[in-house]
């Protein structure tokens, strides 16, 4: 969730470095803002609601060699100026920007309040800096009083903490990343995600859970969490690049996002064809394959799910890594667990991952984000290769997770270049298909539909999980109420939804069930329904035509790219920003 940033070194100034650089982490966070610079003896802080993008960086040029900052999605506590980061201990010397929960927040703090701890805001993290203060009555030495109140939290979190008087950061982490970024002859760069500070470095040291670092800006110092044990660090070179990170001519990411599908696809099918296979045989030899994710990377999964029973006739189980724990009885040491992430850091997906290992069985992870959390404890790991994205809502993510799993579905069938044949043709298609005419062919479509309260999508196969899909699509980033739903569940209670002239999508193939739901279509148009169909041919109930190409078992992948599309054009119709939808963030690190 929330986006961390601090910056150490011979640099002066540190202020305008720490907002430039949470300013590319908006995407974690963004009711509101703060910094905290050290000068001399004294720690200036400032914070507000609103968006770090509306912000003047050049205000926060001072003297100042460290400095904190935070972008906030707001968890304990509502959106304020009192509960924005950073939060400081009674005596002001000491700033602490946190991301996550701490779960025995309330028994903290009424043991602080006993010891005259005065609160001024609703936040978890609040009783951080008031309990290194604490700490820092027994021993005075920074880092070891921060150890010691990091001991005391139950929950998972990122911290990072200054204060004016060891003249050192210190950081650690329990759950959410924390990366550091190395500049030589320049200072150390703690943040919650690369962009922060790619503008500097590539060189990288990765958090571990349960460690800790000690910075004094020349040096740099990691350690145990529980033990204070030294751990030496290997620098780790990162190939991501600015260029990447940026919206480039796009009005916005997400549009960005959905025409680098044209490339995309084919990153993610250019896998190591041993490695594939090798997956393959796993999951061939194994007693029970589940495959568990969150939102989006989850309707994947459930895609998934048939790409495995029709391409191979092989069963897959499928669960939302929120609810895995719940079927951990059926685990073994002979299982497989995959796991789906875009940000490598979700924390359902982590503790889906915990479970799996307490039983012995072998994970797999699917991400985008290599060196992220998921990826180094994952027991293999394949990378879809989409690249940075910034929207909140996923969509090049999306389809580069099916289209690694579809190819590791063909491998599994003995079809492995069959596979990549028809991804590598998907992309291709995909490629003619996003042009100027046909955006503007959805950009003319959403402005009629604009003013809608509702949408419903159906779908069948696997376009039923990406008709889930497209309702989440259009309602993170336009606020139109929409619902997906298995199309022959229709005639099991929503079609008592529909009402006249309430837009329907309706994902069609050119396949086995495609006279099932051009007949659920007719009843859904004779209750009065506008049907806009998305599919490779046009059929006569069809209101509205939204053309794909016909990709056979990859169909999943194409008829969900034009609902992106409708939902970024609906949002933007609307007045909406669709990059930085209201109530969510990028990286769900909490629970």
């Amino acid at each position: 969730m929330c986006g961390i940033f601090g910056y150490i070194g011979k640099r002066t100034d540190a202020g305008t470095i720490v907002i430039d650089g949470i300013k590319n982490l908006e995407y974690r966070g963004y009711d509101s803002w703060g910094i905290a610079q050290r000068q001399g003896n004294l720690i200036i802080v400032e914070k507000n609601t609103g968006k770090i993008s509306d912000v003047d960086t050049a205000r926060f040029h001072q003297e100042c060699s460290a400095a904190i900052a935070h972008t906030r999605w707001a968890t304990h506590g509502g959106v304020t100026q009192l509960n924005a980061h950073p939060h400081t201990s009674s005596d002001m010397h000491i700033a602490v920007v946190h991301n996550g929960i701490i779960e025995n927040n309330e028994l903290l703090r009424k043991n602080l309040q006993e010891k005259g701890h005065i609160f001024l805001s609703d936040t978890d993290t609040e009783v951080i800096p008031h309990l290194i203060e604490e700490e820092q009555k027994i021993s005075s030495d920074f880092a070891s009083a921060f150890q010691r109140a990091c001991k005391k939290l139950e929950g998972r979190y990122a911290i990072l903490a200054m204060n004016t008087k060891s003249g050192s950061l210190v950081a650690a982490r329990k759950g959410s990343p924390l990366i550091v970024g190395v500049a030589k002859d320049q200072g150390y760069f703690i943040a919650s995600d690369i962009p922060a500070f790619l503008n500097y470095t590539r060189t990288v040291h990765y958090l571990d859970d349960g460690e800790m670092l000690v910075t004094d800006g020349s040096s740099i110092l990691f350690a145990d969490l529980e033990s204070g044990k030294e751990h030496p660090k290997r620098h780790i070179k990162i190939t991501r690049t600015v260029e990447e990170t940026q919206k480039g001519d796009f009005d916005h990411f997400m549009l960005k996002e959905i025409m680098e599908q044209k490339e995309t696809i084919a990153r993610a099918v250019n896998q190591n064809e041993e490695q594939i296979r090798t997956i393959a045989d796993a999951i061939k030899n194994a007693q029970g394959t589940f495959l568990a994710a969150c939102g989006t990377a989850h309707k994947a999964c459930m895609a998934a799910e048939y790409f495995f029973s029709v391409i191979v006739q092989h069963h897959v189980n499928v669960a939302s890594a929120g609810e895995f724990k719940l079927f951990h009885h059926f685990l073994k040491p002979e299982s497989l667990l995959i796991v789906v992430s875009q940000s490598g850091e979700t924390a359902d997906v982590l503790e889906a991952m915990h479970i799996a290992k307490l039983k012995g069985a072998k994970v797999l992870a699917i991400v985008n984000n290599e060196g992220s959390t998921i990826d180094r404890e994952a027991d293999f790991t394949l990378s879809i290769n989409a690249g940075p994205e910034r929207a909140v809502a996923s969509t090049k993510a999306l389809t580069g997770q099916m289209a690694v799993l579809m190819l590791i579905a063909y491998t599994l069938a003995g079809k492995l270049h069959e596979g990549k044949t028809l991804l590598l043709e998907t992309g291709s298609m995909i490629n003619d298909m996003l042009n100027p005419r046909y955006l503007e062919r959805i950009k003319a479509l959403a402005q009629t539909l604009k003013e809608e309260e509702d949408c419903y999508i159906i779908g069948k196969s696997w376009n039923f999980p990406m008709a889930l899909e497209s309702a989440i699509k259009i309602q993170e980033v336009s606020y139109i109420h929409a619902e997906g739903f298995a199309a022959a569940e229709l005639k099991h209670g929503p079609i008592a939804l529909i009402e006249e002239n309430t837009p329907c999508l309706v994902l069609v193939g050119n396949d086995e069930v495609t006279v099932d739901i051009i007949n659920n279509a007719i009843e859904l148009k004779a209750r009065g329904a506008k049907i806009i169909g998305v599919g490779p041919a046009r059929h006569a109930v069809f209101d509205e035509w939204l053309k794909v190409p016909d990709v056979g078992p990859a169909q999943a992948i194409c008829n969900i790219i034009p609902i992106q599309i409708l939902a970024y054009y609906l949002a933007v119709e609307r007045g909406k920003n669709p990059d930085l939808p209201r109530n969510l963030a990028k990286s769900v690190t909490v629970k």
